[in-house]
């Protein structure tokens, strides 16, 4: 077995692992839909819809999934509730791969020509946010790309002392005007330091809670306007960072967020502690907007890139 044999079984163990509540919760749900029932009828497809919204897949995804089904089952006639594992399965493999954004196939890589690779992140308070980013900032460094930070969420000293205790513990600068300060400086000030070092990557952190989507847009806003001044097109990357452990209150946050600025990707965190994880499958669906980061665990490894064929097939797995 070769090394990248070895983290990509090291990934998927991860990964299987960091879904076995959602897995547990889903099936256990499936069983009791089918239990007594020889074919999937208009009465098993009753209950799998109640099961697919119960396990946070959402209202408009479920729909797109029943209807699949409905279509395959007028198709063949007669289909067993024996095969309803493999066929929702290919059709939930099916919905995702219809979203346009492709799988990342070498992990925590950047975009060649872009360099420092600037990544605004966004998120509200209490979603992972400031973790997220140490993590990325260490999947980064591990891979030997130059990395800066920048304690952007001025309005909670809490968030500038912990993005300083991830950039001391991953060795990465941090630049950090403390609280009550200009989030905006501490961007233009964080992208200036990387061009000036030669940085590849440079992470922004930005308030996680503002009054009214008003003052975000104009907030955010600000941050790239000011960032421009270093870099023409930055931010690269507009990453949205959702905690999955609270359902379709991720969802409700994705939509406030992609109103009031361009989120380019998604993180989904805490997917280990939840029975939820049939979220992801709603808001890639719904956003069409690539889901970048999944979060299943505690580790900085748990940060891992999101693969859709990987994760339908560790949503399936028994």
């Amino acid at each position: 077995m070769g090394l990248f044999d070895f983290f990509s079984k090291e990934k998927k163990e991860s990964l299987d692992k960091g879904l076995e509540k959602t897995k547990e919760s889903f099936f256990s749900k499936l069983s009791r839909a089918v239990v007594g029932k020889s074919k999937v009828d208009e009465e098993v497809l009753d209950e799998l819809e109640e099961v697919l919204i119960s396990s946070d897949v959402g209202v408009e995804t479920t729909v797109k999934i029943i209807k699949r089904i409905e279509d395959r089952v007028a198709r063949d006639k007669y289909v067993g509730t024996d095969e309803l594992d493999r066929i929702l399965r290919e059709e939930i493999a099916g919905l995702l791969s219809e979203n346009k954004s492709e799988d990342v196939t070498d992990e925590f890589t950047l975009p060649a020509g872009k360099k420092p690779y600037v990544i605004m992140v966004v998120g509200v308070n209490g979603v992972g946010k400031t973790t997220t980013i140490g993590k990325l900032a260490a999947q980064f460094h591990k891979r030997g790309k130059k990395v800066v930070l920048g304690a952007g969420d001025t309005f909670r000293a809490a968030a500038v002392a912990q993005l300083k205790l991830w950039g001391d513990r991953v060795g990465v600068p941090v630049i950090e005007h403390g609280m009550n300060t200009d989030p905006s400086a501490v961007a233009y000030d964080a992208v200036k330091k990387a061009v000036e070092t030669d940085a590849d990557v440079v992470i922004i952190d930005t308030a996680g809670r503002l009054h009214t989507k008003v003052n975000l847009m104009n907030e955010l806003s600000k941050i790239k306007r000011v960032m421009q001044k270093v870099i023409a097109d930055a931010p690269n990357e507009v990453l949205l960072v959702l905690d999955g452990s609270t359902g379709q209150n991720a969802v409700i946050q994705a939509r406030e967020f992609t109103k009031a600025t361009d989120v380019t990707a998604l993180a989904i965190t805490k997917l280990d502690g939840t029975a939820k994880g049939g979220v992801v499958i709603g808001i890639s669906d719904e956003f069409r907007i690539p889901v970048r980061y999944i979060g299943v665990g505690e580790k900085i490894e748990d940060l891992q890139t999101f693969n859709k064929a990987e994760f339908v097939d560790s949503f399936f797995k028994k």
